[in-house]
């Protein structure tokens, strides 16, 4: 019997929590299981051209990670693959393909795997769990992951909250974006983020949204990312004047991501964001979205 997986994207980081903070962006990685007698790997669509279509596909070999985990063997399918979120755009393309996958695994083996258990194979396969966490789970997420697993608060969106998104069209790699940063930092940058990443979560657990714009304040990354997205330092510099709540570099970029009050117009802010991008000979999107509360569904 055919089942769908849909997995969102998600930002992560929003400012200084650093591979620990993310929600969740209803652009949505799907894939469709049908158990057959062969297993077929099926990439749908032009953002998809050029992936494998076979067993070395990113969904299939997170597919084969949850029938590890479980202790079992993947059964043959027909897997078809399509995806909205666009590809090295730091909005957490590989993280919703992953948690598509695994949950995609899992449910073809009949469900061994419990959420908790789904999130912590995701989580250490990335290395982190700020993208996974809420492409699984939804909302906004805090995790963290160590040697005894991966823990987790999700915080259920404040009202009002809106996210506003600058799509360029450039692709970053997030392995060129964490090879810029340091290797050590000073005290002060590390009690900088440890007091802003604490206000962040206090602020959108309590729905504090004046607070945002101060505590989105990072020195831990985007200040050295900065200078591969054009025109991120004024964003983060002068958002708040257009109307943003707070504003961030999503993931490891290019993507900027403004926080709004969805009570308020965003077409001053929109019209900022573009001429940015204009001023800094890039082309793009800017699109505003509500957080995906839903995270990853299956549907049978």
């Amino acid at each position: 019997m055919t089942f769908t997986v849909r997995a969102p994207a998600s930002s992560a980081n929003l400012g200084p929590g650093f591979d620990s903070l993310g929600l969740s962006v209803p652009l949505y990685t799907t894939v469709r299981v049908t158990p057959q007698a062969v297993t077929e790997v099926v990439p749908l669509g032009a953002d998809l051209a050029g992936t494998p279509a076979d067993e070395r596909n990113y969904v299939y070999q997170a597919m084969t990670l949850a029938a590890r985990r479980a202790g079992r063997s993947l059964p043959p399918a027909r897997i078809e693959i399509e995806t909205q979120v666009p590809l090295a755009r730091g909005l957490g393309s590989s993280a919703a393909a992953l948690v598509a996958g695994i949950v995609a695994g899992n449910e073809l083996l009949g469900g061994p795997l419990d959420t908790e258990t789904v999130l912590d194979v995701a989580a250490r396969e990335e290395g982190h769990p700020d993208n996974v966490a809420p492409a699984l789970l939804g909302g906004i997420v805090v995790a963290t992951l160590d040697r005894l697993g991966t823990h987790y608060v999700r915080l259920t969106p404040p009202a009002h909250l809106g996210v506003t998104v600058l799509v360029p069209d450039f692709e970053l790699s997030t392995s060129k974006a964490r090879a810029v940063l340091p290797g050590e930092y000073s005290r002060a940058d590390a009690v900088h983020a440890l007091s802003h990443a604490a206000l962040l979560v206090g602020a959108l657990a309590q729905g504090r949204l004046d607070l945002l714009r101060h505590a989105m304040q990072d020195y831990i990354h985007q200040t050295w990312r900065a200078p591969l997205v054009p025109g991120l330092s004024d964003i983060l510099d002068e958002a708040w004047r257009h109307g943003a709540l707070g504003a961030a570099l999503s993931g490891a970029g290019p993507t900027v991501l403004c926080f709004h009050d969805t009570r308020h117009a965003t077409a001053p802010l929109h019209a900022y964001l573009q001429g940015v991008m204009a001023r800094s000979g890039l082309t793009g999107q800017v699109m505003d979205f509500p957080i995906d509360e839903a995270g990853t569904l299956v549907e049978r």
